[in-house]
């Protein structure tokens, strides 16, 4: 898988496990869906579901990241931070096979 997490995006992804109701197999599942206003959107989701035959999974900071392959195709090279400052807050997508993206940074096309 070629999807990184940062430690700072991977602490808040802990954080939510934490403070939420999830199970304790809980894991950061990133998809990419067909729709939004440049062609596709990021998924980013806790989720308790991991089929070895249509997932990838890798180990970062604490935190089991898992991609379905097909959404792996169009995240490699990708980075998943978190930012928090006085405009914003909230996790950003760093997509290098991105040519467009939106305003709002949610939907990209290849």
């Amino acid at each position: 898988m070629s999807v990184k997490v940062t430690e700072k995006a991977a602490k808040e992804v802990q954080r939510f496990i934490t403070e939420g109701d999830y199970e304790e197999n809980a894991v950061l599942r990133i998809s990419v869906a067909g729709g939004g206003c440049s062609g596709f959107n990021y998924g980013l989701n806790i989720a308790s579901d991991f089929d070895e035959t249509k997932d990838n999974s890798t180990m970062q900071h604490g935190v089991k990241v898992v991609v379905d392959k097909k959404s792996d195709l169009f995240l490699d090279g990708t980075t998943v931070d978190y930012y928090d400052g006085i405009e914003q807050r909230g996790f950003q997508f760093h997509n290098p096979n991105a040519k467009k993206t939106c305003g709002c940074g949610n939907s990209f096309s290849t």
